[in-house]
């Protein structure tokens, strides 16, 4: 049996594929323990998943004015002893890092005490930590058609975005069902990524007049802290009502992607993967002020694909005639869905855990051979 620590806090990006991987390593017998932050957004994502060993540790984001990297640095410097006691205490066959601030202390104490670490990269622009630490991961998982320079092929492996295994695609009216809305004519799904995003609140709420009247009710994710649950009703041409629905949070987001006819989303990878999986038509509004514009690079690779559209966000004020256009376009939804289906070609979380355990199996191996007693 192999252990892997895997550090995967701060954002619903990194956390959620964590889990996924987590998961398949538990079901096949090893064991795993997963390093978050404590930001709320992770309290409330690990919330229904009591079977996993999750550690809340520290951390602070490379960003901001001087003092704040000076903050930084010391919060990195802390980590790096912290993860060292850590991989002492439990001593681990390997070490999976999925980017972010709770990455860097991780991955550079576990090459001191010689653990092999490997490295997720879900966007289609390497992130900061990914390209800090890239030198030190003895396997990098990237995106297709994604370069990394530096890191020699062989370690190299396109085994995609691990996606949850309950987020999966269903028929639309069981999904409404389950959210437990009523859909009139079209549905609209709003999300803003796992802190939400209120320039898309705000367009909800602006526009949702103009939406209801040509019939396209709405579901709005508007991410923690933003807004309450509420529902709003307005009545369209044919006099029949039409709601949008504002959620601060959903654990239930196959359901939330199923029961669109068409997405409105942010950018992130962790989006994008569970946009494809439940073969969801979408309108991309990549985050403008998101750390090297990766967002917008994730977004132009998705319309290259031919699986949605992009929209820049300083052109938010056509996104009313966009989806009006698009949502009852049913030939182009049709073709969207087909080229998502063909998207969604294999199981990374299966991949990538298989992959790890070849390199716990070859490691352990290898340090049998180094103590065998030869005669």
């Amino acid at each position: 049996m192999s252990k892997v620590i895997i550090a995967c806090g701060g954002t619903g990006g990194h956390l959620a594929p964590g889990i996924a991987v987590a998961e398949v390593l538990q079901g096949r017998g090893h064991d795993c323990c997963l390093l978050i932050s404590k930001k709320q957004v992770d309290s409330a994502l690990v919330d229904k998943y009591n079977h996993l060993d999750f550690r809340k540790t520290p951390g602070r984001a490379f960003s901001g004015g001087l003092a704040s990297r000076a903050a930084f640095l010391l919060s990195l410097f802390s980590g790096f002893w912290s993860a060292r006691q850590l991989l002492r205490e439990e001593k681990p066959d390997m070490v999976l890092l999925f980017g972010g601030f709770l990455s860097l202390g991780l991955g550079l104490a576990s090459k001191t005490l010689q653990i092999p670490v490997a490295l997720h990269e879900a966007n289609c622009k390497p992130g900061r930590a990914v390209r800090f630490i890239k030198r030190l991961a003895d396997r990098v998982y990237l995106p297709e058609g994604v370069r990394l320079g530096g890191v020699p092929p062989e370690r190299i492996r396109y085994y995609g975005y691990p996606v949850r295994k309950e987020i999966k695609h269903c028929l639309k009216a069981e999904a409404w069902k389950r959210l437990g809305i009523t859909v009139s004519n079209k549905l609209l799904v709003v999300i803003g990524g796992s802190q939400g995003a209120m320039a898309l609140n705000e367009w909800v709420t602006h526009n949702f007049s103009e939406l209801a009247r040509r019939g396209i009710s709405v579901y709005c994710v508007t991410g923690l802290g933003n807004s309450s649950e509420s529902t709003i009703h307005e009545i369209d041409r044919n006099n029949v009502d039409v709601m949008a629905k504002f959620v601060p949070f959903s654990n239930d987001m196959g359901d939330v992607i199923s029961a669109a006819d068409l997405v409105v989303s942010r950018a992130g990878a962790g989006s994008i993967a569970e946009i494809i999986r439940c073969r969801a038509p979408s309108i991309l509004i990549p985050y403008p002020y998101a750390a090297d514009d990766h967002q917008q690079a994730n977004a132009e690779a998705h319309e290259q694909r031919g699986a949605g559209l992009l929209l820049p966000q300083n052109r938010l004020g056509e996104l009313t005639g966009e989806v009006a256009e698009l949502i009852f376009n049913d030939w182009l939804l049709a073709k969207f869905k087909s080229n998502l289906e063909r998207l969604d070609r294999f199981e990374s979380s299966e991949r990538i855990a298989g992959d790890l355990l070849a390199i716990c199996q070859t490691r352990a191996i290898a340090r049998a051979h180094k103590f065998e007693i030869k005669p």
